[in-house]
Formats: C-alpha cells, sequence, structure tokens
C-alpha cells in the first residue's frame, strides 16, 4: 500500500521534506480491530509536534495522520459492531484504559505516533475506537471532526460557560470555526469574540456569525468569561490571561507550544494575568466519550466544515501550509485506492 512516513525528527524549517513516499505491506487485523480502506486523512498541527519533537513518537519510522474516515474492508475476530463497507471514522485516540479519564491513562496510545495513522491507504483500529460518520457530511467534511472537532468539543465543555455568557477563541483554523459554530448551536445567546493574526481568517469568522473579532492583543468590547485558545505561541496566552473578566477560564487546546516566543512568559504579571481567581486549565488529548458524543451534535447543527484538499503525495506541502498560516478551515489528504 502507498504510504507517507516519518523517519527522523526535525524541524520543518531544517527539513521541507520529513515524510517520504514508500510502498508497505497491507496491515491485518487481529481480534477485536477493523482493517479499514482510508479515503481521506486530515492534517493536523499535531502532525508539525511529531514532526518537530515536541510529541516524537516512541519508534520510527511510523505514518502520521489522525483524523480518518474510510470503509471497513476485514472485520477481526470478536468485531460486532461494523461490517465490511460501513464508513467509519478514526481519532488521535487509538486506545486506551476505556475509564472516564482515559484521556490521561498511562495506557493511551495515538493514532499516527504511537501506532501506524491515516497517511496510507490502509490502516488498523480497535473496533471500540472506531465510530459511525454521519450521513451529512462527506468524507473531506467528516475528516477535521474527528480530532479538530472532538477536542474541539471537548476544550468548550471544559470552559464551564453557559448561555449568555462571552466566549473567545484565539486562533481561528481547523479546531476554532468548529468550535464557533458549535457554541453558536448550544449556546445561542452566548457572544462569541475571535482573536486572530490574520486578517482573512478574522473575516472567515465574521462570516461564521462571530460577534466581533480582532487582532490577537486586541480588546474585545466586553470581558469574556471564557477563552479557548487553539494556537501553537505563547503570546495569545498572555493576551488571554491580560483580557478575562474575574473568575474567568483560558482553556488551552492544544498538545505542545511552540519555543519561538516562549520568552515572552517572563513578562507575565501576577496582578493583570492571574490575580481575581482567573483560570488557565489544558485540554490532554481527546476520549472515547468525546467523539461519540460529538459527532451527533455535528450532524444536528449541521456544521460547516470548511477544508482544502491535497492528494497523499502533497502531504508534505500541507504540512508546510500549515506551518505558514495558509488556513482556512482544515486541510485534508485524499487518499482512497479506489478515488
Amino acid at each position: 500500500m502507498r504510504a507517507m512516513i516519518l523517519t527522523s525528527v526535525a524541524g520543518i524549517d531544517e527539513n521541507a521534506e520529513p515524510l517520504q513516499p514508500v510502498d508497505l505491506p497491507r496491515p491485518q487485523p487481529s481480534a477485536g480491530e477493523l482493517l479499514v480502506e482510508v479515503s481521506v486523512c486530515g492534517v493536523c498541527h499535531t502532525e508539525l509536534d511529531e514532526i518537530e519533537g515536541r510529541t516524537p513518537p516512541p519508534e520510527l519510522p511510523v505514518v502520521p495522520g489522525h483524523e480518518i474516515v474510510g470503509r471497513v474492508t476485514e472485520c477481526g475476530q470478536d468485531c460486532h459492531r461494523f461490517e465490511p463497507g460501513q464508513r467509519v471514522g478514526i481519532g488521535w485516540i487509538y486506545s486506551s484504559s476505556g475509564d472516564e479519564d482515559e484521556n490521561l491513562s498511562p495506557a493511551f496510545r495515538a493514532t499516527g505516533r504511537d501506532v501506524n495513522g491515516g497517511y496510507a491507504e490502509f490502516v488498523v483500529v480497535p473496533e471500540r475506537y472506531a465510530y459511525p460518520v454521519p450521513e451529512v457530511f462527506s468524507d473531506e467534511e467528516a475528516a477535521p471532526l474527528l480530532c479538530a472537532g472532538g477536542v474541539g468539543y471537548r476544550a468548550l465543555r471544559l470552559t464551564g460557560i453557559e448561555d449568555g455568557d462571552i466566549l473567545g477563541l484565539t486562533g481561528f483554523g481547523g479546531s476554532g470555526h468548529l468550535v464557533l459554530q458549535l457554541a453558536r448551536h448550544l449556546y445561542p445567546n452566548t457572544r462569541i469574540y475571535v482573536f486572530a493574526r490574520s486578517e482573512r481568517e478574522r473575516a472567515f469568522a465574521l462570516e461564521l456569525g462571530a460577534d466581533w473579532s480582532g487582532d490577537t492583543s486586541d480588546r474585545p468590547p466586553e470581558a469574556p468569561h471564557a477563552i479557548i485558545d487553539t494556537t501553537p505561541a505563547w503570546k495569545p496566552v498572555l493576551a488571554a490571561l491580560a483580557c478575562l473578566r474575574p473568575g474567568g477560564r483560558l482553556v488551552i487546546n492544544a498538545i505542545r507550544k511552540e519555543a519561538g516566543d516562549r520568552g515572552l512568559m517572563a513578562d507575565i504579571s501576577y496582578e493583570d494575568h492571574l490575580w481575581q481567581e482567573k483560570e488557565v486549565k489544558s485540554v490532554a488529548n481527546v476520549t472515547h466519550r468525546d467523539l461519540e458524543e460529538f459527532l451527533p451534535i455535528a450532524a444536528r447543527i449541521p456544521l460547516r466544515v470548511e477544508f482544502q484538499a491535497y492528494k497523499l503525495e502533497q502531504a508534505n506541502q500541507a504540512l508546510r501550509d500549515l506551518r505558514a498560516g495558509h488556513v482556512r478551515g482544515a486541510k485534508i489528504l485524499k487518499i482512497s485506492a479506489s478515488d
């Protein structure tokens, strides 16, 4: 099968072609596993974190990719939920303990980091961690829902906001544009303010229904009750803490932060950024429950999913574009051998 593999960890500025095209044996499902022919796979910032060593794979080489949509081609022994031909989605959580806090468990294994992922024509996954994909979405639209959407749903839950509160979103890429629509549906009386560096992203936010949009360090019309940060940088963290209202909560939805502007954290001021019972909470991974709950909600809205498509062999270009901030919505790779 065709695949793109990561063989070494380095900055993408140092190595512009971190993934190599290869031909690998088709994997075989073990008991309790599904073999899935991959149709599309989303390109997530977490792939950059893997490639650049912020969350490195435990072993190399590895096939990245964890926003996977495809069809079951074979069911291992003891599989009962799916049959060959059914469309399924696979997210960042490949397997874990199955407990409520399985995202924090030492047993947590990530698709495309700890095991081979979706930058390939076929992938195996434990049946428990595969999800039916709502018919309202095309394969391309569904792929970003498996991570950007699911972990965005988790981040929104962790804000603790109630209908009528003010929500801020800093960073407006693959996850942000889905969370805005999700919040609009779940909290119809909530005002949503979007902070983004790019004028294009700010305009996109208003197009999707944001009540206000501004630059990362701009002050919104009113102080938010909560802000979700989906950026890889530190500047938005300081800016968000500075404009939260007393008792407000910043939820950082990122696996790792890059080191480029880490020095800015030396400017943190207890009085301006942390005093008056402000909180900072991080999002660690995604659980089976998050995806199981989120996908039906996404279908009921239904979410408008913006994406840009690339061929599998263009994965390096997609990653470079993501790194450069050339984002409107999400990026996906079209993979299926039957396309």
